[in-house]
């Protein structure tokens, strides 16, 4: 019986082999030596508080793949936002200047003149335009002098919506996970059965939410319908201008200077001088301006550490009282129940892992996190100098921002436990940041088609090769097997 299994065996065993050393043959050197041709693009993240730079990267041939497109490099621009510049228009130009020069050396150069360049503007700008639209004009033609000078192939400077920067987002952080559309080992596409991420960015001036739901938004300017990869999908989506961490905290001091003799929200034996233009210059504080006062004046403020005041104090950021449409969020704006998995970035994950790696607080749930929060804001400023030596500037904000994101989540955008539970903060998705600049250059350079995509070309030589070693292997193992097996059954027959 052995005898004729390996008869049967032996020639597939052997063509097998054979074959797959034909394709080892067969597969071109250059295509082991020479890594695949490149493509690159720029993205600009021009935000109220900084700008950021990304440099993409994809292979040349294969622009409508998904979950190819990562990141190549970044680079922080120094200083303010490019909204910061609006009295001195090309000192903006120049701020970006130190990054653009090391796209050059990060970007051959004989991809530089192919390589697409955008800046897109967020809520900082938009804030901007409200108040002086001939300054923002100015400030983004100024940054459009300079992004000309440089030899890629530059496509505007300009200022994105709410809508635009939540949904981008949201493509971004389903995009770089392969939630739409994954391409298999054996050459095919499929589409994950795990649904689709919401997504939350806290910015310096406004903060998304952005998630898929069935029903069509009672608000349509809440909507946004997208087809990609041939799938169609219903998104919600709104951005909260002048709800952004540094405007928030704004909104706090110009509260704190109103109501109390002290800011409830700094930590008590802090105090600093505080200019009253920096408080009630920003369009964000107009509610909370006095009638007249001394632009250039100071006032001394301390803080008094007292949790329980400053989470009335950021309560009052929100109004619940009124709502047109079945539920709200606050302030009147519609939105569905969340729901599914969310992740959170941005400064929200920069809150909570101040929270969870500096101060050693659990925040898995919104109890464990109302908690820290009452933890920190208890804090002495001597406390949390011992604590978090290297946080600078921005460690007597954190009980503030803590406090904020706590009541946004929880309050503002109706996460109950179980919701909570779902929502991850991150910074990156693999080893790209999450945010809207991804988002933002798939769309312009087409990179996500609206169609679903068809066959790839056939899997390449390695992964035929691989396949047919491991039919090798396994005809070779069952050989090995039945022979035992006979001998087994002749040294039985022998006793």
């Amino acid at each position: 019986m052995a005898r004729k299994v390996l008869s049967l065996l032996l020639p597939l065993l052997l063509a097998a082999v054979g074959l797959a050393g034909l394709l080892l043959l067969c597969i071109p050197t250059r295509d082991v030596r020479e890594p695949p041709a490149l493509k690159y693009g720029i993205v600009l993240d021009a935000g109220s508080s900084h700008t950021s730079m990304f440099i993409y990267k994809w292979p040349a041939d294969k622009e409508n793949d998904t979950g190819i497109v990562g990141q190549h490099s970044s680079c922080n621009v120094h200083g303010g936002g490019i909204s910061s510049y609006a009295d001195n228009p090309s000192g903006a130009g120049q701020s970006l200047v130190k990054c653009l020069d090391q796209a050059l050396r990060d970007v051959p150069k004989e991809r530089h003149v192919g390589t697409p360049l955008y800046l897109g503007a967020t809520a900082g700008m938009r804030l901007l335009n409200l108040t002086s639209p001939e300054a923002s004009a100015n400030v983004l033609a100024a940054v459009t002098q300079t992004l000309t000078q440089y030899p890629f192939d530059f496509r505007g400077a300009r200022i994105l919506s709410g809508q635009e920067e939540g949904v981008f987002g949201w493509v971004t952080a389903n995009y770089l996970l392969e939630n739409f559309i994954k391409y298999g080992w054996v050459g095919r596409w499929f589409r994950p059965r795990k649904g689709m991420l919401g997504a939350m960015d806290l910015g310096g001036a406004s903060t998304q939410i952005t998630f898929e739901t069935a029903s069509p938004a009672e608000d349509p300017a809440n909507e946004v319908q997208l087809r990609l990869y041939g799938q169609h999908y219903r998104v919600y989506t709104h951005s909260f201008l002048c709800y952004g961490t540094d405007q928030v905290l704004k909104r706090l001091l110009a509260g704190a200077l109103q109501t109390h003799s002290s800011h409830p929200c700094w930590p008590r034996g802090y105090f600093t001088q505080v200019q009253l233009q920096d408080v009630y210059g920003s369009p964000c504080t107009a509610a909370q301006r006095p009638p007249t006062f001394n632009s250039s004046a100071k006032v001394s403020v301390s803080g008094s550490s007292d949790p329980a005041l400053c989470r009335s104090l950021v309560l009052r950021l929100f109004n619940f009282s009124s709502c047109g449409f079945s539920r709200c969020s606050f302030n009147g704006i519609f939105q569905p129940p969340v729901a599914g998995n969310f992740i959170a970035f941005s400064a929200f994950f920069y809150t909570m892992d101040f929270l969870t790696t500096v101060m050693g607080l659990p925040v898995a749930t919104l109890r464990q996190l109302e908690a820290a929060v009452v933890t920190i804001c208890n804090q002495t400023w001597s406390e949390l100098q011992a604590r978090a030596p290297g946080e600078g500037a921005h460690l007597p904000n954190y009980c503030a921002a803590a406090t904020f994101v706590q009541q946004l989540l929880s309050r503002g955008y109706g996460f109950d436990e179980r919701g909570f539970s779902s929502v991850t903060f991150q910074k990156k998705a693999g080893d790209a940041a999450v945010g809207w600049a991804l988002g933002y250059m798939l769309n312009l350079t087409n990179l996500i088609p609206a169609d679903p995509p068809g066959l790839r070309k056939g899997t390449d030589f390695s992964s035929w090769v691989v396949l047919l070693l491991l039919f090798a292997a396994m005809l070779v193992a069952a050989l090995v097997l039945l022979l035992r097996q006979a001998r087994s059954a002749k040294s039985a027959s022998a006793i």
